[in-house]
């Protein structure tokens, strides 16, 4: 047998497996997002006019919030996460660095659905907050916290900003403290240092953590649902509501391509530094 026939034949499982779960359905999906529903006879062909939907307030407006959300997310999950590794990788002794990780890991054993209820209980008027508000003198009356987009976030940092430790913690583990040492007798201070060597090196693990990040909020549909409570719908959302109330499964389709558009493009404005074998 040649290299070359060997080569496809341990190489073809694989193919197979993203044609039949990926390139196959991501085809039909897009069939169907050019098809029409006529009542409830589905057409197909060739039909612009979901993605003429798209313009509509109620789904543009979607789009919009849940790039806002997931942006805010990403953004304050890196400015969490950041220091958090950082004490792990060089403060915390080295004996007691895989235990750091693993309480560092455990929002990962908790069901998704069971942690999301649990902040909403936290963040209820009854909850938690408000009491610790009410205590303090800082508020008269309970405050809503519930159902809100500051829920949607504080769930969704949370869970990333571990995720997000544990990137950046690999890259800060990968540098050598010889640069370090060299930036300051040449004479830069911690800050410059840091600015100039240390975060440069570690943007990888940083980007890397990010567009895990954005890729898992944009496309998250239980935390919005659960924590949000439907009063700012989020693209999965309205998805969700063509599948499960009027069965539009062509304008579904549509969005559903626009959010792999997103995550797309969220890739190739961060490809130049993603570095999926480092985490």
């Amino acid at each position: 047998m040649s290299d070359r026939a060997r080569g496809w034949g341990l190489v073809a499982p694989a193919l197979l497996w993203t044609t039949a779960f990926f390139v196959v359905p991501f085809a039909v999906m897009a069939a169907m997002s050019l098809a029409r529903l006529d009542g409830r006879e589905l057409i197909w062909g060739v039909h612009w006019d979901n993605y003429a939907q798209l313009a509509q307030p109620h789904i543009a407006r979607a789009v919009v919030v849940s790039l806002e959300i997931t942006l805010t997310v990403t953004v304050i999950s890196v400015l969490l996460a950041y220091p958090l590794a950082a004490i792990i990788a060089f403060r915390v002794p080295e004996r007691w660095q895989r235990l750091a990780l693993l309480l560092a890991l455990l929002p990962f054993w908790t069901s998704y659905v069971v942690r999301s209820y649990s902040w909403l209980l936290v963040l209820s008027r009854q909850g938690i907050v408000n009491q610790a508000l009410l205590g303090l003198g800082i508020v008269q009356e309970p405050v809503t916290l519930a159902n809100t987009r500051l829920a949607t976030v504080t769930g969704f940092v949370h869970f990333f900003t571990m995720l997000l430790t544990l990137t950046i913690y690999a890259s800060l583990r990968q540098l050598p403290p010889n640069y370090a040492r060299a930036a300051a007798d040449l004479g830069a201070s911690r800050l410059r240092t840091f600015v100039h060597v240390i975060l440069p090196l570690t943007l990888p693990g940083i980007v890397t953590g990010a567009f895990l990040t954005f890729v898992l909020c944009i496309g998250d549909y239980v935390t919005p649902q659960i924590l949000g409570g439907n009063n700012e719908l989020t693209l999965p959302q309205v998805i969700m509501v063509q599948l499960g109330r009027r069965a539009d499964f062509p304008l579904a389709s549509a969005l559903a391509l626009v959010l792999m558009g997103l995550v797309a493009l969220a890739y190739l404005l961060s490809s130049r530094w993603l570095r999926i074998d480092r985490v």
